[in-house]
């Protein structure tokens, strides 16, 4: 038994290591490149379209990257919402896309738009609906009540991208379908279990998935071992980037 833990604290620990910062998906009129800043903090670019989610650790952790067209915040949290980062990232375009609790935070920072779950807006040929991300288990259930995060679905050149945001394996997930990218959180005791994050894959079947926000109080969640159960469906394709 010890071998078999430190296994999977290696496999946690040296795969990310091992992982680029950035990754590219085909998509129409060509790729959508992925670069994972931190955590839970991520940029999807395609074309001149640049969407920040979830930016936080200020303006440096973007050096070299376009200011965002769109920035995507799932909850209020200091890993996912930082308004002085959002102020220092932005152009005077930039729209910012939120739940209700999280715009409350963001006072005098124009184009603040406001999505609660379910709802959709249109951001230039950007598609993007809020689903429901919240905990279910009892001793998490004050981290993240439902109906005040998102988690997203973004419609980009051809592809739907789905964010967890913070969340269980709710039914708001299993049910997701044509998912061609998907980031999934996983660490404890803020949302899910490496097992609940992977069953939760198998029910939805994304064509590649993302684990991210991997690391909570207990340290690093064994994403190694997500990728050898989501290995029972070979349809779906786990990646790994280099998010610590």
């Amino acid at each position: 038994m010890p071998g078999v833990l430190v296994t999977c604290l290696l496999t946690a620990l040296l795969v990310p290591a091992q992982a680029p910062k950035q990754d590219r998906v085909p998509a129409e009129g060509g790729p959508i490149t992925i670069t994972a800043i931190r955590h839970a903090t991520f940029v999807l670019q395609h074309g001149s379209t640049t969407i920040y989610v979830d930016p936080v650790g200020g303006a440096g952790r973007f050096q070299g990257l376009p200011r965002p067209d769109i920035i995507l915040i799932t909850d209020i949290h200091g890993d996912h919402a930082s308004p002085d980062t959002v102020r220092a990232v932005r152009k005077e375009t930039t729209v910012i896309v939120c739940p209700l609790a999280v715009a409350e935070r963001l006072k005098g920072i124009p184009n603040v738009r406001v999505l609660q779950n379910h709802e959709e807006t249109v951001v230039g040929k950007v598609k993007i609906r809020a689903v429901p991300m919240y905990n279910i288990t009892p001793s998490r259930m004050q981290f993240h009540p439902k109906g005040r995060g998102n988690g997203y679905v973004i419609e980009l050149a051809g592809k739907r991208i789905y964010v967890s945001g913070d969340t269980e394996d709710i039914e708001e997930m299993r049910s997701l379908r044509q998912i061609d990218i998907a980031f999934v959180c996983m660490n404890l005791p803020f949302t899910m279990t490496v097992e609940a994050a992977a069953d939760a894959v198998l029910a939805f079947k994304p064509k590649i998935v993302y684990p991210y926000h991997y690391r909570g109080r207990g340290g690093m969640s064994d994403i190694g071992k997500f990728k050898r159960i989501v290995a029972r469906d070979p349809s779906i394709e786990v990646r790994f980037l280099a998010w610590y």
